[in-house]
């Protein structure tokens, strides 16, 4: 298995330019909502050159090619990522709160306000 890699397309996202929900190479058909797939080098080799969108070279890449290590390492990350919700047995850092003084939205003057000045001096001139 020293010869081998772990390959996934990466997840559908048009914001950030994936696009690809599936792709064929050397007979072996890559799904993204499939994960990880363990190839051979010359083909993990492969996977790693190819873009998003086919002939541009600017176009994201179009797949994750990592070692065992790497991968698991990438699925922890994903994991903790997508954890929405924090829980009191999570180590929380200090949500610090404001120093007394600091200027805050409340004491800007309202829009509204701020309009009517307009509108008068705009009506005196």
């Amino acid at each position: 298995m020293d010869n081998t890699y772990l390959v996934r397309l990466k997840a559908y996202d048009a914001r950030r330019g994936h696009v690809l929900r599936r792709y064929t190479y050397a007979g072996i058909k890559f799904q993204e909502e499939r994960g990880w797939y363990r190839v051979e080098k010359p083909v993990a080799d492969y996977l790693r050159t190819v873009h998003q969108l086919p002939g541009d070279a600017y176009s994201p890449l179009a797949f994750d090619v990592s070692t065992d290590a790497e991968a698991k390492a990438l699925d922890a990350a994903e994991a903790d990522e997508a954890k929405v919700k924090r829980n009191a047995s999570d180590e929380l850092k200090l949500s610090a709160a404001r120093p007394a003084g600091t200027l805050t939205t409340e004491d800007l003057p309202k829009a509204t306000e701020e309009k009517d000045t307009r509108r008068a001096k705009r009506e005196k001139d």
